[in-house]
């Protein structure tokens, strides 16, 4: 099995680039267009996941994947999280069922 270290490696990555130079980072270009441009790329993997997903192609999927969790992770850094916020969360959650979960969340 393939270690959580990975993302860890990477939310220190993505921290690094916050303020590397956009013309050669694409992070750090991402991080510059704002939240707005961050949100819109990660929306746009989620559909080619979605996409994926449906055409039967389990390799494509696991890249749109791919695409989707790095880019959920740069918007994560942009607003000062991490990949340890989301595997905290999943902790808290382990071992809670799904209906008891959402049930327990106040209301928006």
């Amino acid at each position: 099995m393939i270690s959580a270290e990975i993302l860890e490696r990477l939310s220190q990555t993505l921290a690094e680039r916050r303020h590397a130079d956009a013309s050669t980072s694409y992070v750090a270009k991402l991080y510059s267009k704002g939240q707005e441009a961050i949100l819109k790329k990660v929306g746009e993997e989620a559909v080619e996941t979605i996409m994926a997903a449906k055409d039967g192609d389990k390799l494509h999927l696991v890249r749109e994947v791919a695409d989707l969790w790095f880019h959920t992770l740069v918007l994560l850094s942009y607003e000062g999280l991490s990949a340890d916020d989301v595997l905290a969360e999943l902790a808290r959650r382990e071992g809670i069922s799904g209906i008891e979960e959402k049930a327990a969340r106040k209301p928006a």
